[in-house]
């Protein structure tokens, strides 16, 4: 078996091109078709090249729909190059819709109550004002800047004779949310600056919610971990977390004011790293990609930037977000 290329739409047009080659040229139209391609145009000739006839029917299909065909091609016809290219994707990604997208948190914590707990339906009742909810369907292709700009516009529609504007307003909302955090804001600027064509880098969003606070529950919570820093929603319903770690994530803050130099260090705290490696290895086992960047890598504007640049370029590459035909 060759060597499995890079998962990118080309790579899967051309490994289904492959894996049809089997099919007789008069076959083609009418196994294309079975395979859920639109009928035949009056221009398109599987005599001549069947691998180009298969190409060019292919050319308009998004990442997620190729990769729906090729397990539906490897159902029907098997081919190993083209089942290595697939599995390269790995797992599908997280089962189950989005309901409820409570993001860029910029204030208090929102109160929520199930008015409807079997459709699983929630309301915020108090601080509202100071989180965003994406209430729209989405699709296999995941949650893009396009798809989030169009709902934004719906809350604002001052903005909608100027898309520029509605950009940019959508963009300091979301920054609004990490103005106290230097590192976030690296990252989130870093990314935006990739281009708008991608899925959209959703900070402070909510994965776990206790509706109790610290206090109420004699500072012992129950949930390790209620918002995340950053969530991207990619192809085939990949989601990828990204967590920015500071010192605090790892460490606890001691008083040295009984010591010969008064004030404060920084201790290794295994106890407190433990809990989130735990909710790590948890929402991997849901199915969710999980990436921590450390603040240490950061200190350095320009060195954090090319580092986080290199990163994101990779992990959409690898989710076919990277652009490539």
């Amino acid at each position: 078996m060759s060597p499995t290329p890079a998962v990118t739409p080309a790579a899967l047009r051309e490994a289904i091109a492959g894996a049809l080659h089997v099919v007789k040229a008069y076959e083609l139209a009418a196994a294309c078709e079975y395979l859920g391609l639109e009928p035949q145009k009056p221009d398109e000739d599987p005599f001549n090249s069947k691998r180009i006839y298969v190409r060019s029917r292919l050319q308009r299909k998004t990442l997620s729909e190729l990769v729906d065909i090729a397990r539906r091609v490897i159902s029907e016809y098997g081919d190993d190059d083209l089942q290595a290219l697939v599995g390269a994707l790995g797992a599908r990604g997280v089962d189950g819709e989005i309901k409820n997208l409570i993001f860029a948190a910029d204030g208090p914590k929102p109160q929520i109550v199930l008015p409807d707990s079997i459709s699983n339906t929630i309301r915020i009742v108090k601080n509202e004002q100071y989180c965003l909810v994406y209430d729209q369907p989405l699709e296999d292709r995941g949650l893009s800047w396009a798809d989030l700009v169009a709902w934004w516009v719906r809350q604002h529609p001052e903005h909608a004779d100027d898309p520029m504007s509605a950009r940019v307003s959508l963009r300091e909302r979301l920054r609004r949310s990490l103005s106290d955090n230097g590192a976030e804001l690296l990252v989130f600027d870093t990314y935006t600056e990739l281009g708008f064509d991608l899925p959209a880098l959703i900070p402070q969003v909510y994965l776990h919610y206790d509706p109790y606070s610290l206090t109420e529950l004699d500072g012992v919570s129950r949930l390790t971990r209620q918002r995340m820093d950053f969530l991207l929603l990619m192809n085939q319903r990949a989601r990828a977390v990204i967590e920015v770690d500071g010192i605090q994530h790892y460490a606890r803050q001691v008083d040295t004011a009984t010591m010969r130099q008064p004030g404060s260090v920084w201790l290794a705290d295994p106890a407190r790293y433990a809990p989130m490696v735990a909710e790590d290895r948890q929402l991997t086992l849901q199915g969710y990609e999980v990436y921590r960047i450390g603040g240490h890598e950061l200190r350095d504007h320009a060195a954090g930037k090319a580092t986080l640049t290199d990163f994101f370029q990779r992990l959409l590459s690898r989710h076919g977000h990277d652009g490539s035909d």
